[in-house]
C-alpha cells in the first residue's frame, strides 16, 4: 500500500506525546493516514496523490500509465514462504495489479549494511529474480547503498512498478454502490502471522507459510468476467483487511456490511491469534485481494476467481448497504455486531 488513509482528507493528530514518529506511524492505520494527510499530501499536492490509491494513473503521451513505490523493511529476511526479495517484487506488482495494470517494469533500490552475508543477498535477489518470472516484469534498473555498520538492520530493499491501464478503465472506491458485494479472494492474515511466529521462534506445527504472491493473473481474470462489473479492488497488506474495508468505505462514503462467519481464517492462524491477543482481520497478506463487484455479475466474478490457483477459497464476506456512512459493520459469529476501523497504532511491526 503506497499512500494509505484514503479519502479521509481531513487533517489527523499527527501523533502522540511529543510529535516524533512512532513505529505506528508505517503500521498502515491510522497514524500513517495522519502522516500521509499532515505531512506528504500538503507538501506534494497534485490530482493524482490526492487520489490516494495504491497506485497513480498517469495519461502521458495517450498512454495510461499506473505508477507506484513500496519500501520493505521485513524481520526476518526469511521466513516460511518467502523472504524480503519476493514481498519486495510481489507487494510492488499487487499495487499495480489491483488497479488494474500490466505490470511493465520494476526498479529496485538496496541499502545494505556493512558486514551483511553476501550469501544472504544472492538469495535474496534470485529470490526477486523468481518472483519477477512469475509476475511476467523485468528488474530493469536499480541502485546501491552500503552504510556503516550498526547504521541499518541488514537489508532493505526499494521497489518501484510502472504498468499500463487498458483505456476506459475506471476502477476506484468512487465507483462503489449500495447492494455491491465484498469478495476476498482466500485466507486472511497467513503472512503477518507467519512472520511474527517465526520471528518469536515458535513452531506453529501444520502448513502456516506467507501467502506472498503476484496478484495480476487473478485480478486480470476477475476484471474479464465482469467487464466494468468490478467497481474497486485493494491488496489488504499492512492493517489488514479490517483496515482496508475501514479504507474503502470511508473513501466510497458507503456503509459496508460484513460477515465474520464468511471471513476464512485458518485454524491456526486464528489459535495463534488468540494466544497472543491478536486480531486476525488486521493481521497483515501479500497474496490477497479485496474486490467490490457490482450483484448482476457476482456470479461470473466468483467463478473466474475459484478457476485461478490463488482465488480457490474466495468468497463473498458483505456487501454496501445504504445507511450510516462511512461505516464497516461487522456481525460477528455470537449474532452481535461491531465496528471495523483503521488500525491504531501497530499490532505487528516490520511485517513487510
Amino acid at each position: 500500500m503506497s499512500t494509505p488513509g484514503h479519502g479521509t482528507p481531513e487533517r489527523r493528530s499527527f501523533g502522540h506525546g511529543d510529535g516524533r514518529i512512532l513505529l505506528g506511524h508505517g503500521s498502515g492505520g491510522r497514524l500513517t493516514a495522519s502522516l500521509f494527510h499532515d505531512v506528504f499530501l500538503p507538501a506534494f499536492r497534485n490530482p493524482a496523490l490526492e487520489a490516494a490509491g495504491d497506485q497513480a494513473v498517469l495519461s502521458l503521451a495517450g498512454t495510461r500509465l499506473a505508477v507506484t513505490t513500496d519500501s520493505f523493511v521485513v524481520s526476518p529476511l526469511f521466513f516460511p514462504g518467502g523472504d524480503i526479495g519476493r514481498l519486495a517484487v510481489c507487494g510492488t506488482v499487487n499495487d499495480l495489479a489491483v488497479g488494474g495494470a500490466t505490470p511493465a517494469c520494476l526498479t529496485a533500490g538496496f541499502i545494505i549494511e556493512e558486514g551483511f552475508p553476501a550469501e544472504d543477498l544472492r538469495k535474496v535477489v534470485a529470490s526477486m529474480a523468481e518472483a519477477a518470472r512469475e509476475a511476467v516484469v523485468e528488474i530493469v534498473a536499480g541502485d546501491t547503498k552500503v552504510v556503516e555498520r550498526g547504521k541499518g538492520d541488514g537489508l532493505f530493499i526499494t521497489t518501484t512498478g510502472v504498468g499500463l491501464v487498458p483505456d476506459g478503465l475506471r476502477l476506484g472506491p468512487g465507483e462503489i454502490r449500495p447492494g455491491d458485494q465484498i469478495l476476498v479472494s482466500g485466507h486472511v492474515g497467513d503472512h503477518g502471522v507467519a512472520v511474527m511466529v517465526h520471528r518469536a521462534g515458535l513452531e506453529p506445527g501444520g502448513t502456516l507459510r506467507s501467502d506472498s504472491a503476484p496478484l495480476t493473473g487473478l485480478a486480470q481474470a476477475l476484471l474479464q468476467a465482469g467487464p466494468g462489473a468490478v467497481r474497486c479492488m485493494r491488496d489488504p497488506t499492512r492493517g489488514g483487511l479490517a483496515t482496508t474495508l475501514a479504507e474503502l468505505a470511508a473513501a466510497s462514503g458507503t456503509c459496508f456490511q460484513v460477515d465474520e462467519a464468511e471471513i476464512p481464517v485458518r485454524d491456526e492462524v486464528r489459535a495463534l491469534c488468540e494466544m497472543l491477543g491478536l486480531d486476525p482481520l488486521y493481521a497483515a497478506n501479500e497474496g490477497k485481494l479485496v474486490a467490490v463487484v457490482d450483484p448482476r455479475a457476482a456470479t461470473a466474478v466468483l467463478e473466474a476467481a475459484r478457476s485461478h490457483p490463488l482465488g480457490r477459497e474466495a468468497r463473498w464476506i458483505g456487501q454496501a448497504v445504504e445507511g450510516a456512512p462511512s461505516e464497516v459493520r461487522l456481525r460477528t459469529v455470537v449474532g452481535g455486531t461491531r465496528p471495523l476501523d483503521l488500525l491504531e497504532g501497530e499490532q505487528l511491526p516490520r511485517i513487510c
